[in-house]
């Protein structure tokens, strides 16, 4: 104190001048500039700087810290485009933070960031701008507790300032906000040479109920992820994440989207870390979950079940919403959440990790050399449709409904094509001859999963009948084969499989090859577990035997039966319902390719798809009121 007390004696008469009435702006603007002047005045108010830095005497007065304020502001105004303009105006920035520090004084923070904002705005090629767009991140995230402001501070500095001293210091601190906050990464952090090397991660679809949701994340090629559910910690919900390794995602898709279904809350993306895609589901109620990937173009499939907390949905003709798409740059008022994102459990090695590469193989008229034979008939049997034990559907005496017709393939997919013919027009002319008379024969709801020449996934498909909450799913299709002589009517349930010739029909509907479906048959093993196998065989074996029967009927000795078979049809997985896939002829057979130019046999194909359905009701119907009477 006393070494300091002459310092403080002459910075007092220093600043003297500069305390009392200073010029307005325009007076100092207007007034020539002194260089020497302002370099001294600007020493001298350092000077000053310090002493109230560093004397607790003379920097316990706010006044004080005014009169210092004072003078960097009057140094400035008299040359505002001097080199000590942008030093002045980040020496005020820097006095109002430490006012603030020791004066608590809201108004001090505020305009510390001010000023430090007019040295980045005002003066961008001064060395001091990177610092002073550093520095207001830093006041942002530690005495403002506002990392989203914070993560725009620093991604200034990584856009405008990548040679900086100041790029790697923002850097690890958005790394870290990455981590521990819902704040993606800035592009500027990714060289355009680093960015080719990652996956992109594109925007996302889900479809929802009350008890089922499907989400569908679509990626530029095949990625590696791995996924891990997350128990409810005090206010935060059960989180499901899935981390994409090696990917990016672009930061106009990265908003969080409010779900609110009963059983995702949310779903949130981020750029976890430079290589990583966090994908979090904020889960309200799940009974079970799972995950799996399909092929071309590769996207992850997330289905989650559970019992749902909102009432029940009244009743009355519903239609399937639409695919909702989050995380899209054209959506509008999407709302903003501060909630943190999962930081607490980094993906670790144990996690699981798939990944699943299917080879391109559309679904045309065929030339390829393929075996001609067809396997033997495996027409359901009577014991699989009357003798197996009642399944749950049948125990509660759940009706049906709802019905979902699927005419296959549409838009830019034609399915198979020969003779003048295409399968999406096909199909689609029989479900729109089927949902009228199917829905005034059982009186139940029918939908259809397309009524125009519209492009719609596999995965679509499905989504729309869980979502739709139907109960039975019927899948309309034609057939082709590398040989003219075959033809005849089959008709599949999902399940694994080791027939080739099934293999070979599902590689088709697929779109991809028959090498790789065994890659399949290991992801499905445990899908399967939730799905209703033995009903869709039931219902399978019905409409099947009721088809084959009318047709034999009208052409005798000229319609193959082909049975009733099991594969893995993606269109068919997650079913939450009774599902079948029709192959009602082959385009590629001459007489059969003839019949589906008739309308007569379209009608017989129509009333007996009906016919087949009826008896399946019907069947579960008396099986349930006799196991009823066997009880009383």
């Amino acid at each position: 104190m006393v070494r300091s007390f002459p310092v403080f004696i002459l910075l007092l008469l220093l600043i003297a001048p500069f305390s009392a009435d200073f010029c307005p702006a325009a007076e100092a603007e207007n007034a020539p500039a002194d260089f020497v002047s302002l370099e001294q005045q600007y020493q001298q108010a350092k000077l000053y700087y310090n002493e109230l830095h560093t004397n607790n005497t003379l920097g316990k007065l706010r006044d004080n810290w005014l009169n210092g304020v004072r003078t960097f502001r009057k140094i400035y105004l008299s040359g505002p485009k001097s080199d000590f303009a942008a030093p002045s105006l980040y020496m005020l920035g820097r006095m109002y933070a430490k006012m603030h520090k020791r004066f608590k004084q809201d108004i001090d923070l505020d305009e510390s960031i001010s000023y430090y904002r007019d040295v980045s705005d005002l003066f961008p090629e001064n060395n001091l701008a990177d610092d002073a767009l550093y520095t207001v991140g830093n006041l942002y995230l530690q005495r403002k507790n506002n990392p989203q402001k914070a993560a725009t501070s620093y991604s200034r500095v990584i856009a405008e300032y990548r040679n900086g001293d100041m790029y790697a210091l923002a850097s690890n601190k958005l790394k870290t906000l990455s981590k521990e906050n819902e704040i993606p990464l800035p592009g500027g952090m990714f060289k355009r040479t680093y960015l080719k090397n990652l996956t992109n991660v594109l925007p996302v679809k889900y479809w929802s109920s009350d008890n089922y949701s499907r989400v569908v994340i679509k990626t530029s090629r095949s990625v590696r992820y791995r996924e891990r559910l997350l128990e409810k910690i005090n206010d935060k919900p059960r989180r499901l994440y899935i981390d994409f390794q090696e990917s990016y995602i672009d930061p106009k898709y990265q908003s969080p989207v409010p779900i609110n279904d009963g059983l995702l809350k949310q779903i949130r993306t981020a750029q976890f870390t430079p290589e990583v895609v966090r994908m979090v589901l904020d889960i309200e109620s799940i009974s079970d979950y799972k995950i799996f990937s399909l092929p071309d173009p590769f996207r992850v499939i997330i289905d989650v079940r559970g019992e749902s907390k909102v009432a029940s949905k009244k009743p009355g003709k519903s239609i399937p919403e639409p695919p909702v798409h989050i995380n899209s740059p054209v959506q509008k008022n999407r709302p903003t959440s501060d909630e943190n994102l999962v930081s607490d459990a980094p993906a670790t090695p144990d996690l699981m990790e798939t990944i699943i590469v299917l080879e391109d193989f559309k679904k045309t008229i065929a030339n390829s050399q393929q075996s001609t034979k067809s396997p033997p008939s495996s027409r359901i049997t009577e014991e699989l449709i009357t003798g197996k034990p009642l399944s749950l559907a049948q125990q509660l005496g759940l009706g049906v409904r709802k019905i979902v017709i699927d005419p296959g393939h549409g838009g830019k997919d034609p399915g198979a094509s020969a003779f003048g013919l295409k399968e999406k027009d096909i199909v689609l002319k029989i479900a729109k001859k089927l949902a009228p008379i199917l829905e005034e024969q059982t009186g139940a709801e029918v939908i259809l999963t397309r009524e125009s020449d519209i492009f719609i996934p596999l995965e679509e498909r499905t989504a729309i009948a869980n979502a739709s909450e139907a109960d039975l799913f019927i899948s309309i299709h034609i057939n082709a084969h590398p040989s003219p002589k075959v033809h005849g009517l089959e008709t599949y349930y999902l399940n694994l499989s080791t027939d080739a010739e099934a293999m070979r029909v599902a590689a088709f509907e697929n779109a991809t090859s028959t090498h790789q479906m065994s890659e399949l048959q290991g992801i499905l093993s445990d899908i399967m577990k939730n799905s209703k196998i033995n009903e869709s065989a039931r219902l399978a074996g019905f409409v099947h035997n009721s088809l084959y029967k009318s047709i034999e009927g009208i052409q005798p000795n000229n319609f193959k039966n082909l049975g009733v078979k099991q594969a893995p049809f993606y269109v068919l997985i997650g079913a939450e319902m009774p599902a079948i896939l029709l192959e009602l002829a082959f385009i590629t057979n001459p007489k059969d390719s003839a019949n589906l130019k008739s309308d007569v046999f379209l009608d017989t194909i129509t009333s007996n798809i009906v016919k087949g359905v009826k008896n399946y009701i019907h069947s579960t119907t008396a099986s349930l009121q006799s196991a009823t009477k066997k009880n009383l």
